[in-house]
């Protein structure tokens, strides 16, 4: 993932967290992971797939990695 790739999914998370009203606080506590762990991925930081998983799981949204083309 690129570092816009990063950012511009960050945007999406706290849009998602946003239109649930929720704070980055009650976000963590859904998905079982820290306050700041939510900060980094708002903002584009590497965080660790497995924590993406919970967060995108807490907001019921899917992730999908796009393949790259070889050609």
């Amino acid at each position: 993932m690129t570092g816009r790739d990063r950012l511009t999914f960050g945007d999406d998370i706290r849009e998602a967290r946003n239109q649930r009203g929720w704070t980055q606080e009650e976000l963590a506590e859904r998905a079982g992971v820290s306050r700041p762990t939510i900060a980094r991925v708002e903002r584009g930081d590497d965080v660790s797939t497995a924590n993406l998983a919970k967060v995108a799981a807490a907001l019921g949204l899917e992730i999908r990695l796009a393949g790259r083309d070889e050609g």
